[in-house]
């Protein structure tokens, strides 16, 4: 995969300094991943949920941004990732939510009644 056309198409140009841009925030993103990898596989099975929340909290973060860069005027592709990102941060949080309410619910009494 090169990185020529995708450069091409947000209008930057395939210029060495831009090219180094790209490459240091793909690094950037790669380690993220790597140390936040670490991190949650560390977690306590008891603070799942509470990390869960925070995750959902984080990427609701991610929506805001998401729609505001799909809803500018930018190239096509840049659109068409911001409405991926949309998507897939949209999908998170609801999952999350789905995922701490069914947790939260195996910590109930048997015959305990909803509190207000």
């Amino acid at each position: 995969m090169t990185i020529g056309p995708l450069l091409a198409s947000t209008g930057t140009g395939a210029g060495g300094a831009d090219a180094a841009g790209l490459v240091s925030l793909l690094f950037v993103f790669l380690l993220a991943t790597f140390i936040g990898l670490g991190v949650i596989t560390r977690v306590s099975r008891l603070l799942h949920t509470p990390l869960m929340s925070l995750t959902n909290a984080i990427s609701a973060i991610a929506v805001v941004a998401s729609i505001v860069i799909a809803g500018q005027d930018h190239p096509p592709v840049i659109t068409l990732l911001g409405a991926i990102a949309l998507a897939a941060s949209m999908t998170n949080i609801v999952s999350g939510f789905l995922i701490t309410d069914r947790m939260l619910k195996m910590f109930k009494r048997p015959g305990e009644e909803k509190r207000p």
